[in-house]
């Protein structure tokens, strides 16, 4: 193909052109370059946009009948062997760790409870000496604990190689109930804890109860026992104005008796800690002599200096403005 001599471009080289070509860059963007050059702007518009370049990779084609090979993604037999062989090792030391003493206990660490509760969570928990932390029936171990009468709940916890630690929540007592000349303390869950001499926890409340109340140290108490240690046992540690000498309950209506002389009648146990609320606040605001303070009705305490309440009971809603 011909070329002839090209005209210099702007840049002072020169452009060989043939007939069939294209101008060369430079003759071609010579008015353009020239601008610039002579520090003229050119406009945003006038540049020819860019072309995008784009690469292919060719891909090889799959010759006719060739078909993927999935025998290299199966493992081999000695993998498959040696991944067996490792398995079983493990679930025979698993077996030999459970079934023998390796990890048998020999320490029992008992938290959250007094020295002679701990004693006797020891000795209920005796048989599991010597046997496996991995074999350990834990439900077994927790109905042994918690049937202590002194015990409200437990815990467990696996301390390898030898420990079980115990955690302990014992029952919290908050009355003492009288039934003749025996006495048995008794938790805020109606629990009977244990007997107890009858000149035992001055501080708690007494509940006097019938020769034909059944009571035993583990036995949960029912009926109005239960209301009565419902009513003392929001007001152990609460700082309740009195010292309640005794509680009784009569035809379902409860009546606290202070180490003062004041009766608190509360009524139906309903509402009690709102009953037991207003009292608090009350109780410190009564006169010298006063004889009861009922909250039967919580809306309208009355206070007086004889054991006759008058208490109104609105059955109906008034209409009166």
């Amino acid at each position: 193909m011909a070329r002839g001599p090209g005209k210099p471009g702007p840049n002072g080289n020169l452009c060989w052109q043939s007939r069939h070509a294209p101008p060369c860059r430079g003759a071609r963007n010579g008015g353009e370059l020239g601008h610039v050059a002579s520090g003229g702007r050119v406009e945003r518009g006038s540049r020819p946009p860019a072309r995008a370049e784009s690469v292919v990779v060719p891909f090889p084609p799959r010759e006719p009948g060739e078909r993927l090979d999935l025998v290299r993604l199966v493992p081999s037999g000695r993998s498959l062997l040696l991944a067996f062989g490792l398995l079983g090792a493990a679930l025979v030391l698993w077996l030999v760790a459970r079934e023998t003493g390796v990890f048998g206990v020999r320490t029992l660490d008992v938290r959250g409870a007094t020295p002679g509760i701990a004693t006797q969570v020891r000795k209920a928990l005796r048989p599991a000496a010597g046997e496996s932390l991995l074999k350990l029936d834990v439900a077994a171990a927790e109905r042994t604990v918690e049937a202590l009468p002194l015990v409200e709940s437990v815990r467990f916890d696996r301390a390898f190689p030898h420990t079980l630690r115990v955690f302990v929540t014992p029952e919290r007592p908050v009355a003492v109930v009288r039934q003749g000349a025996r006495s048995y303390l008794v938790s805020a869950r109606g629990r009977v804890m244990a007997t107890v001499p009858r000149t035992a926890r001055p501080r708690l409340a007494r509940i006097w109860v019938a020769h034909d109340t059944r009571l035993a140290p583990g036995a949960v108490a029912d009926g109005e026992l239960a209301t009565a240690v419902g009513a003392v046992a929001p007001l152990v540690h609460s700082g309740f104005p009195g010292r309640v000498g005794s509680v009784t309950t009569t035809g379902g209506e409860l009546t606290l008796r202070l180490r003062s002389g004041v009766r608190v009648r509360l009524g139906s146990p309903v509402d009690l800690p709102l009953k037991l609320a207003v009292a608090a606040r009350v109780l410190p605001l009564v006169q010298d002599g006063t004889a009861y303070l009922d909250v039967s009705v919580p809306e309208r305490p009355v206070a007086g200096s004889t054991l006759d309440s008058q208490v109104e009971v609105e059955t109906s809603t008034s209409t009166t403005p």
